[in-house]
Parts: C-alpha cells; sequence; structure tokens
C-alpha cells in the first residue's frame, strides 16, 4: 500500500506504508505486553501535556520511576495529517515532519536513544532503522475548527484502520490538525499546552496541532526556524510514547512528570540526521541525573 502527497516545490514523496506492520517479522513487535487498562476505553488520560513557554511549572527533583506498565521495544510513527485543508500546505510541515520521523531511530540519531536505558516489563526501546511507519494526508474530510478529544482519537483509531494495523502499545499514531484549528482547545486562552499524548483503546496517539499558530509559545523560530516548534513538540510527545505509551504506568517522576516533561522548553538545540536538520529539547536521563539528547 502507497500513499503520495506533495512536498517542497511540487517534487511528489511516496512513502510505502506498513499494512500488516504489526504482524509477527513486520518490524513492529506485536502488543504481548500487559496493558493495565480496559482495551475498550475509548480515550485514556491526557499525558505528557506540553505547556506553552512560560508556563512551566517546576520538575520534581530526583530520577523518574517504573510502574509497571509496558513501553514501546520498536517504536513506530504513523503521521495522520487530518483534514482537507492539508491540501494547501505552504509552510511545509508535512514535508518537515516526515523528514524528522523518517530520520529517527535511525543509526545516526543518538537523541532517541537516550530512552535505551529504560525497561519495562524484560524489553527495553530498540533503535538502527527509521521509526517512521507510514504517511497519511486524511483529505476525505475538514478537520473540525474545535476538535474534542474523543474526535481526534477517533481519527487515530481511523488511521489505524487506513494504515491496515491493529492496536499495538508499539505504534504511535500522530493526529496534526491543519492551520487555523484548535484541537481540544489548543490556541484558545483556557488552554495553554502545545500538545499531548494519549491512549485509545490500547492504540497510542498524539494530539499535535499547528503549533506554528502559537508562535514562539509553541517553539517557532527559537532554534533554527519557523518550523521548531513541530520537531520540539512531536518529539517530546514521541520520547514520552516511548516509555509511557499506556498513559500513566511507564516512567515517571513522583509529581507524574514523564521523561521529557522533566526537561520541557530546555537546553534547546538541533540534531542532524540523514533527512534534515531539526530542533529538540533533551529528555531526562537517569543515568546521568538530568537532562541528555
Amino acid at each position: 500500500m502507497f500513499d503520495t502527497f506533495r512536498r517542497g516545490r511540487g517534487a511528489v514523496l511516496t512513502i510505502a506504508l506498513a499494512a500488516g506492520l504489526v504482524a509477527a517479522g513486520g518490524g513492529v513487535a506485536s502488543a504481548t505486553q500487559a496493558r493495565s487498562t480496559d482495551q475498550s476505553a475509548a480515550m485514556g488520560v491526557r499525558r505528557g501535556i506540553i505547556p506553552t513557554r512560560g508556563t512551566v511549572r517546576a520538575a520534581a527533583a530526583g530520577n523518574i520511576e517504573y510502574h509497571g506498565g509496558p513501553i514501546q521495544q520498536h517504536p513506530k510513527v504513523f503521521l495522520v495529517f487530518w483534514g482537507r485543508q492539508w491540501r494547501s500546505d505552504p509552510n511545509g510541515v508535512q514535508s518537515y515532519m516526515t523528514d524528522y520521523f523518517q530520520g529517527l531511530g535511525q543509526p545516526d540519531d543518538a537523541w532517541s536513544t537516550v530512552t535505551s536505558q529504560y525497561d519495562g516489563q524484560g524489553v527495553s526501546p530498540t533503535f538502527g532503522t527509521s521509526v517512521l511507519g507510514g504517511v497519511w494526508v486524511d483529505t476525505g474530510r475538514s478537520a473540525p475548527a474545535q476538535a474534542t478529544a474523543a474526535q481526534i482519537a477517533a481519527e487515530a483509531r481511523r488511521g489505524m484502520r487506513h494504515f491496515g494495523l491493529t492496536p499495538d502499545i508499539n505504534v504511535e499514531i500522530f493526529v496534526l490538525s491543519p492551520q487555523g484549528t484548535h484541537p481540544d482547545g489548543f490556541g484558545l486562552p483556557s488552554a495553554g499546552f502545545c500538545a499531548w499524548h494519549s491512549e485509545t483503546g490500547g492504540l497510542p496517539f498524539v494530539n499535535q496541532p499547528y503549533v506554528l499558530d502559537a508562535g514562539e509559545s509553541c517553539g517557532a523560530d527559537l532554534v533554527a526556524g519557523p518550523l521548531d516548534g513541530f520537531s520540539i513538540t512531536g518529539g517530546h510527545e514521541y520520547l514520552e510514547a516511548v516509555t509511557d505509551p499506556d498513559a500513566s504506568t511507564g516512567w515517571l517522576a513522583s509529581d507524574g512528570e514523564e521523561n521529557a516533561d522533566k526537561c520541557a522548553w530546555m537546553g534547546l538545540h538541533t540534531i542532524t540526521l540523514s533527512t534534515g536538520t531539526f530542533a529538540v529539547q533533551p529528555t531526562w536521563s537517569n543515568e546521568v541525573h538530568g537532562c541528555a539528547g
């Protein structure tokens, strides 16, 4: 199965989508790790909420601790660009995020591998090949102007079905909303967040708003360019889903914060991958008792 979309100035990018990737031998481990929450739940709790800059509270001192749940052994990220609004992409977000996740996980990625120190139920995250499993521009309908959390979860499940997947703790579905929308209230005065992750029926997913709309408060132009916020906030949620995919059962600090929460908006820098250079934040490392990567 293949999906094609435009990138850059008219070039066409085609990515082989991993239909059946969750099957044995397909590159994503099957969901054999135990889950502590109801598999039939429509959506779990919001976790790893990255607040807007300037609203970050002090993190609890000390390392993060294991709480008995699963972690992702072989993370695979599937990008869902939600809505016919994505037929126009003047800022090149589709290309940027595709290149970002295509590069992550490969041998030159020393950033994701910080999570390899964390084990759960006898497994640890392993890398060596791209974490990108597939890309879908879902133009079948417009994304809602103010999607609820339940609608975002439903789009994640829709993406799962499109890719031919079944619920798997190793999979992360990124639901990327288009410009000018407010998924779960993003960008509204009372929201105060840039992104978050959760799970729906055993499927980890990420609410990735169009953070460029929030400007510097969600990372724009803080390191290398206007799209910095997408890789900073998307990377934040990606790393947290690796170590706490079944929200609140994996690796957490004493105050409930996850690995990337403890380093939110700190030490922003770029990493160079085979697919380009991207802005990121570090994540917590118990080995160094501080932020790393």
